[in-house]
């Protein structure tokens, strides 16, 4: 069961409410409202460039029809998310910054360094290996289900699943 009310890509333009074709370029935003994650995507016409207070964003092609689905990574956007979500203080943003971090670290763009203790709170202390960057994130002891969860919730807003 999900902790997250996501949708999936739409492949309706936002603006226009034009279904997007294959083989079109898209793009897609990822914004916090009120708490809860709201993907919106736009046909590459409509696009002037992301909305305010946006999470994130990308660009993509919409498959031509009966191409087989194949996952792509873009690093950058799970960076861009996961620091995003550095100040979050609500327990599903808190779980999707962890597995974004999960994610990255098995991409080998994030270094595990340490695991330090405040309180009752386990931080992994991690480093980008691209940048150098460092960065802290609480592990929210998820159990395998809510971790998988997790992960088909990111998966979905990139639209791998």
């Amino acid at each position: 069961m999900s902790i997250y009310q996501i949708q999936g890509p739409a492949r309706q333009c936002a603006t226009s409410g034009r279904e997007l074709r294959p083989g079109e370029r898209f793009y897609t935003v990822l914004l916090d409202e009120a708490g809860l994650f709201v993907r919106k995507d736009y046909a590459a016409d409509a696009w002037s460039g992301p909305p305010e207070g946006y999470v994130a964003y990308w660009s993509g092609r919409i498959p031509a029809s009966g191409s087989p689905k194949r996952p792509t990574f873009n690093d950058e956007w799970l960076v861009d998310c996961f620091t995003h979500l550095g100040e979050a203080t609500e327990p599903a943003q808190r779980n999707f910054r962890y597995v974004v971090a999960l994610l990255l670290m098995r991409r080998k763009r994030f270094k595990f360094e340490d695991v330090r203790r405040v309180g009752d709170d386990e931080l992994l202390m991690l480093r980008d290996a691209r940048t150098g960057n460092r960065y802290e994130v609480i592990d929210p002891r998820l159990d395998d289900a809510q971790t998988e969860a997790v992960q088909e919730e990111v998966f979905r807003v990139l639209g791998w699943q």
